[in-house]
């Protein structure tokens, strides 16, 4: 039986990484801060706080890695491990004027963005502010690669799924929830920021284990709806309707924005991944499901936090 560990297995991209893998017959042990966050149907999978690996693992797959430190922690395991995963972002990428996800002035792409695309240099300010996220995550990336070791690097874009650290669903299903009767959306709903379901992310872990090799792919949903497509889904999972109020672009700022609002939209060019063989768990309509039904089932806790 093939063997993977997965450092931050509690999370939501770990613990579809688990399930995924689990489903297709692995043995999956997992590391994390807090074994209280991992769900019941994962229980059988092992749990350790600090990662054991004894002869090595087929699969070693990395959700906590933001800095060069972090990457310099993960090679001595990467070494026992036959394929290594670990997750970046799209944060990392920018347009022709220097611009990125997290910057003062929005990025302008001109069209679906490529692996091949620029990136920030990299830094190693704080990790956790919008200035340092991005260059920490190609400082790491950078570190992992310059190590001729067969790992992949995988860049997500908005992560939707159960367990979720920060559902952006969250934003029209609390109001679809208190069943607001309208609905604003700025630019006309037409903003577009790429979704990345956590089930199709393992979809995509799981094609790479069988193909281990240096390199970096784009992790992201097969479309990329915008922000009206969106309210509607989640609305009709609360089993709401609203009056949609489409706001112009001269509309005051900040007026109807969600966490889609990007135009010129954001879109992740998935051809290289389909290239290796992958193949997405569904659409977003599809795998947003499991994550509008637990946030539902946790909203009492939620609206109290």
């Amino acid at each position: 039986m093939r063997r993977a560990l997965i450092l931050g297995g509690t999370g939501g991209i770990g613990r579809a990484v688990a399930r995924r893998l689990l489903t297709d017959g692995w043995q999956v042990d997992v590391t994390g801060r807090d074994p209280a966050r991992m769900p019941r149907d994962l229980a059988g999978a092992g749990f350790s706080r600090e990662p054991v690996l004894g002869t090595g693992v087929d699969l070693l797959v990395d959700c906590t890695c933001f800095t060069a430190k972090h990457a310099e922690a993960l090679l001595p395991l990467a070494r026992h491990a036959t394929s290594t995963v670990m997750l970046s972002s799209k944060a990392v990428y920018v347009d022709g004027q220097g611009h990125h996800v997290n910057s003062t002035e929005p990025p302008r792409f001109d069209g679906p963005i490529t692996e091949h695309q620029p990136t920030v240099p990299p830094g190693s300010m704080p990790y956790d502010s919008p200035e340092g996220y991005g260059p920490n995550k190609v400082a790491a990336e950078q570190t992992l690669l310059d190590s001729g070791l067969p790992i992949t690097v995988l860049r997500p874009s908005k992560v939707h799924g159960e367990g979720a650290a920060n559902p952006l669903e969250w934003h029209f299903l609390e109001q679809a929830l208190a069943r607001q009767p309208v609905v604003q959306l700025a630019r006309r709903g037409r903003g577009i920021d790429h979704p990345s379901a956590t089930v199709n992310i393992a979809a995509l872990v799981a094609t790479v284990a069988d193909r281990p090799g240096a390199r970096v792919l784009n992790a992201a949903d097969p479309d990329a709806p915008d922000g009206l497509a969106i309210s509607r889904i989640v609305a009709a999972a609360a089993g709401h309707s609203w009056r949609e109020e489409l706001l112009d672009d001269d509309a005051p700022p900040g007026l109807g924005w969600h966490p889609w609002d990007r135009v010129p939209p954001i879109v992740l060019d998935m051809g290289a991944a389909h290239a290796l063989g992958y193949r997405p768990a569904g659409d977003y309509a599809t795998t947003v499901q499991d994550e509008l039904r637990w946030l539902i089932e946790t909203r009492p806790a939620r609206s109290a936090g």
